[in-house]
């Protein structure tokens, strides 16, 4: 089992920034992807970034060039930069972990971002 404890959400006005973080424990396979993921109200949750533990990362089109992935191996700890913040980018953020051998997925519970003027 792998717990996970994300902080960092709040309210931002057009522009600001903010950085979300999510802190995994608990029995860590070393080869894992660690990942944020969003969920706007009325809508499905959709993918943000990803990293793998080797330090691959993948975005979302959506925001490319404004948010940045990375990730902390020694406290298992995954963090979003998110910059040029929109109104769009309002929604529920989740951290998720997962590994392929064994297959394996978890969630954290999620922190709101706001972003409103």
């Amino acid at each position: 089992q792998v717990q996970l404890v994300e902080s960092g959400g709040g309210l931002v006005q057009p522009g600001g920034s903010l950085r979300l973080s999510c802190a995994a424990s608990g029995n860590i396979f070393s080869a894992n992807t660690m990942g944020w993921y969003r969920q706007a109200p009325g809508k499905q949750r959709e993918l943000v970034a990803t990293i793998t533990s080797g330090g691959s990362r993948n975005y979302a089109d959506a925001i490319k060039g404004r948010f940045t992935i990375s990730r902390d191996s020694a406290t298992n700890t995954v963090y979003l930069q998110m910059n040029s913040l929109k109104p769009e980018d309002t929604a529920v953020y989740y951290c998720r972990f997962s590994t392929l051998r064994p297959t394996y997925l978890t969630w954290g519970q999620g922190t709101q971002v706001t972003v409103s003027s």
